[in-house]
């Protein structure tokens, strides 16, 4: 599919909070969307079959299409991997795309005649919360999902 996991296989918590974590180097062809996106559907039913976590149809669909937008926008504006990484806490997956251009994106105001251009808003709308770091080379960002329908307060 295009793609290379890495997942230490350690079941412990790590003191970071997070049940799971698992990284993704998506290869630069168009196959890479699909493969993430079955990624995190396949990451998601881990997270609730081995440490019965409270994964909603909402939540996986709204995972999915983060991820979609996320590797959509890198694969069509920057050159190079793409590098996905999935962190799960009892509450939250924190989806993390990073990629090879440091412009970091604006979401734009939305525009029912303009064709394209409402990932972030969508991202945003969904997102409980939305970090966007440029780092040395690129950019990461992280959406924050909650698990189930209703966020737990912070």
């Amino acid at each position: 599919m295009g793609s290379h996991a890495e997942d230490d296989g350690d079941t412990r918590p790590p003191p970071d909070g997070y049940l799971m974590r698992v990284g993704y180097a998506l290869d630069g062809d168009g196959g890479r969307i699909a493969a993430a996106r079955h990624h995190t559907t396949a990451f998601l039913d881990r997270a609730r079959a081995e440490h019965r976590l409270p994964v909603s149809r909402r939540a996986r669909d709204l995972a999915e299409l983060v991820v979609s937008e996320l590797v959509t926008n890198a694969h069509k504006y920057a050159p190079g991997p793409v590098l996905m990484e999935l962190r799960v806490s009892a509450l939250w997956v924190d989806i993390v795309v990073w990629d090879s251009d440091p412009v970091v994106p604006v979401a734009h105001a939305a525009d029912p005649g303009r064709v394209g251009q409402h990932g972030l808003g969508i991202i945003q709308a969904v997102a409980e919360e939305l970090f966007m770091e440029q780092e040395p080379v690129g950019k990461r960002i992280t959406a924050r999902l909650a698990l189930t329908d209703t966020a737990a307060p912070a």
